[in-house]
């Protein structure tokens, strides 16, 4: 009698604990605070691996990273990307200076917020970027304040009788000429009394697409480097002719070839001390026939022989003239249907 009475007892003491456990197991809640501590593990482990992207970025390394999984685990890739804005100034690194004329239309802004996304990333680039507008405008003025670029801001208007299509002349003025001038100039001003960084100047219009590549071969330029440039002239490309020692001997290019200097705008590179050098050589305004600009101004400054080819000896492109499509906007009217206000 006393064992049953025992055993009734334990029966009574268990059960209701053996109950108890079962709903708790059963219950949302513990499916929740399961899930909550998952979630706490795998954002601890993705604080850890923020920091050491971090890290691996200061070190030069990439930024994006894959998480190690065990083995029979389910792959899983973790991404960061991290830049600063802009790199970091190096007192060792050569300076680039990129002139840029441009001028209103509607795509001015998609083209220079393109352009802008593509200096970010490059070390030591100061723009500057001229108007072709009797004064600076808000809509450019906001985008390089806002960019987090170094810049510097110009404009010099182009006279009507100059503009390409509205000469009587033959040798009418291509445009943005006298914006690449007003950019020389204020470069040859800013250093007039004091000693020249190491560095080069490049004329990068807004309607291309650059290879951040072209940035780092131009940078150590010692005169004037040229290279390859895509869809000019009617070709896939032009670039320069290359010996097998390595000197630019020609030109590969369907337009005049016998031109001094047959390439593109965006084909060459020039040393900023041999800018200084030669305070003379400039972009012509008058007796220039179309496709001579770049060569009114390099006559002045090198010969072929002192031309030293980048881009693998001229057989990488890195810089392509992709022009963006003028958009169609025929259901503006003359009154325009969308708000003029707003900013394009």
């Amino acid at each position: 009698m006393l064992r049953r009475r025992n055993l009734l007892t334990t029966l009574l003491i268990a059960l209701p604990w053996a109950l108890l456990l079962t709903l708790w197991h059963q219950y949302p809640t513990t499916r929740y605070l399961s899930l909550l501590r998952k979630e706490t593990d795998e954002n601890v482990t993705s604080k850890v691996l923020l920091n050491g992207t971090s890290a691996l970025r200061e070190e030069g390394l990439p930024s994006c990273i894959r998480q190690q999984q065990s083995i029979g685990a389910t792959p899983k890739v973790i991404q960061n990307y991290v830049y600063s804005r802009p790199p970091p100034w190096s007192d060792t690194l050569p300076t680039i200076f990129v002139i840029t004329p441009t001028y209103t239309r509607p795509v001015q802004k998609a083209e220079l917020t393109r352009l802008a996304n593509t200096f970010l990333h490059v070390q030591n680039l100061h723009w500057v970027v001229v108007e072709d507008s009797p004064r600076r405008t808000n809509l450019v003025s906001n985008l390089l304040e806002k960019a987090g670029l170094n810049f510097t801001h110009l404009n010099v208007e182009t006279p009507k009788s100059l503009k390409l299509g509205l000469s009587w002349i033959p040798s009418h003025t291509p445009r943005g000429t006298l914006q690449r001038n007003l950019g020389l100039h204020w470069l040859r001003d800013s250093f007039s009394n004091t000693a020249p960084p190491e560095g080069v100047v490049y004329f990068a219009d807004d309607d291309n697409t650059y290879s951040l590549e072209l940035f780092e071969e131009m940078r150590y330029t010692r005169r004037v480097s040229v290279w390859p440039v895509a869809f000019v002239g009617g070709l896939r490309y032009e670039s320069p002719k290359v010996s097998p020692a390595g000197k630019v001997v020609g030109w590969k290019t369907v337009f005049d070839p016998n031109r001094p200097f047959a390439i593109d705008m965006a084909g060459f590179a020039i040393s900023i001390k041999l800018i200084l050098e030669k305070p003379q050589a400039s972009f012509k305004l008058e007796g220039v026939k179309g496709g001579y600009q770049e060569t009114s101004l390099l006559k002045d400054l090198v010969t072929m022989d002192g031309l030293e080819p980048k881009a693998a000896n001229c057989t990488k492109v890195l810089v392509w003239h992709t022009r963006t499509e003028r958009p169609t906007l025929v259901n503006e009217g003359k009154r325009g249907f969308t708000d003029p206000r707003v900013e394009v």
